[in-house]
């Protein structure tokens, strides 16, 4: 039996056995309008003066119609938002498995620190000597970033992490310009980021792909076979898309520089080696540091993000202008390439300011709180949690490279639901009906089916068993041929299955008012 949303019902249950609503509420679950149906376009919560006459600056590009936003009273705004929030999934209301993406837990002492007069109301626009202390914790945090990379510079501008590979690569190429040098080639194995071949395609390199081996790992000799003194860069990300570490890092790293070319890290999945691996030590000339994913700043929280990215003593003079030197007489802000110190020959400028203040505050809280011990230790309950999941599913969930130890995240395959008419979305769709946002589907590309999964330290071990015995019911279930429990999924999420590629390629943008219904005569 089918309810109004199109559920099924079975008989004795809650929802089997109660009526329909009017306003199609189901208790606290409530049944919330676009704020266009619930509000009124013709009047407003507020009184607001007419505003005087002005003459137009606009050349004829006024509006010609009223704007049509919606009025609402203020305890109607606050509901609207309020119901809105508690349809969102995020890491405050459960585990989010989403792998490659270290949805970990921003402690709440971030968000205190990064409030703090002095950091949260700062103006980029303001003079320096009135900003001395954010200007330090810029330095600090740097400082503890190259500690903990192994690396001598750190360009902290970049707002994201394919903004940092931006400037790790442009670092590369104006150090390959001064050397008089115009390589045209960047090599990327399957396993990287997507993003590592599409900037290296911005910046007008030619892109040059290849295998990992069949456990899922770079093999160095398959990296020789398409070195030349044309390659500028390799950009391999350590861990892998896999969760694998790359074993061969540093016979690559040598590889790369007996060509003269340069060796381009993905930080991406740095949170499964803080405290553990410096990747200075491996040969690495620039990689990128998401701190959304390892220092637990929210994923676009306040704004811009922040992707400071590491580099070697060879690329050290080239990186982008504003930067911070701390030396005896204190710390330097380094603002346009005139300013720069004998011997550096910064690229140009990024960003017009340098950073964005409330990531770097939110990063350096969580940096002192944990202390390098507690980083550490963070490292390593994030690949302990990652085993756990692997150990805990491998006998019902195919293990695509083997069952060999992975390190942050557990990558299985499709391979184990051949035959049960079941697939990877339908799977990840049962999830929501059990809880849970589903991890990183059909990604990494090289993995047919992929469900990527990364618990991150966060978790405790009783809701990652929680979690797992919720996996385990749905794999057994679709051995059983439970069909129907998946390919309707979700049932119990506010809205069903949407035509995702529909809704791709044919998106609603703009609401318009639904016809007039006249009410049918008794």
């Amino acid at each position: 039996m089918l309810n109004r949303q199109g559920r099924p019902t079975e008989a004795g249950s809650a929802e089997g056995t109660a009526h329909e609503t009017f306003t199609g509420n189901r208790a606290l679950q409530v049944e919330e309008a676009l704020i266009f149906e619930a509000g009124r376009p013709e009047v407003t919560g507020v009184d607001l003066d007419e505003p005087a006459k002005v003459s137009s600056r606009l050349g004829g590009l006024e509006r010609k119609a009223p704007i049509g936003l919606p009025g609402l009273t203020e305890p109607e705004t606050m509901r609207h938002y309020v119901r809105l929030s508690q349809k969102n999934y995020g890491i405050d209301t459960g585990l989010f498995p989403l792998g490659s993406c270290t949805m970990k837990h921003n402690p709440r002492t971030n968000e205190k620190m990064a409030r703090l007069p002095g950091f949260g109301d700062v103006h980029p626009l303001q003079p320096l000597s009135t900003v001395p202390g954010a200007i330090e914790l810029i330095a600090e945090l740097g400082r503890w970033l190259r500690e903990l990379t192994g690396m001598p510079a750190v360009a902290m501008t970049p707002k994201a992490g394919a903004h940092g590979e931006m400037c790790g690569m442009m670092t590369i190429k104006s150090a390959l310009a001064a050397r008089g040098e115009k390589r045209t080639k960047v090599i990327v194995p399957d396993s990287a980021h997507g993003t590592n071949p599409a900037t290296a395609a911005l910046l007008g390199y030619q892109v040059e792909g290849f295998p990992a081996r069949a456990d899922g790992t770079v093999d160095a000799e398959e990296v020789k076979r398409h070195l030349s003194e044309d390659v500028a860069a390799i950009m391999l990300t350590n861990p892998n898309t896999c969760g694998l570490f790359e074993r061969d890092v540093v016979a690559i790293a040598k590889a790369v520089h007996d060509v003269g070319g340069y060796f381009y890290a993905d930080g991406a999945n740095f949170n499964a080696i803080v405290g553990k691996v410096r990747p200075g030590d491996l040969g690495v000339d620039a990689m990128h540091i998401n701190l959304h994913k390892t220092f637990s700043t929210p994923h676009g929280g306040g704004g811009p993000g922040a992707g400071p990215v590491v580099l070697s003593e060879a690329l050290a003079p080239f990186m982008p202008v504003p930067y911070v030197i701390a030396g005896k007489d204190g710390v330097r802000f380094v603002e346009h390439v005139s300013d720069a110190e004998k011997g550096a020959q910064p690229f140009g400028r990024m960003c017009a300011f340098h950073g964005q203040m409330g990531m770097f505050t939110r990063a350096m809280s969580y940096m002192l709180a944990h202390g390098a011990d507690g980083m550490r230790q963070a490292s390593e309950d994030a690949v302990l949690s990652a085993n756990y999941i692997r150990a805990s599913l491998g006998d019902l969930m195919s293990l695509p490279f083997g069952d060999q130890p992975c390190m942050h995240e557990a990558l299985f395959d499709d391979h184990w639901l051949e035959g049960t008419g079941v697939t990877t979305l339908d799977f990840a769709k049962a999830m929501i009906d059990e809880g849970y946002h589903p991890m990183t589907m059909y990604f990494p590309l090289v993995v047919h089916g992929a469900m990527l999964i990364e618990p991150t330290e966060s978790e405790s071990k009783a809701s990652l068993d929680l979690f797992i015995g919720a996996l385990r019911d749905l794999a057994m279930a679709a051995k059983k041929g439970d069909t129907a429990r998946f390919t309707g999924a979700p049932y119990h999420a506010p809205r069903r299955r949407l035509d995702e590629t529909r809704a791709a390629r044919a998106p609603v943008l703009r609401w318009t008012p639904p016809t007039p219904q006249s009410e049918a005569a008794e």
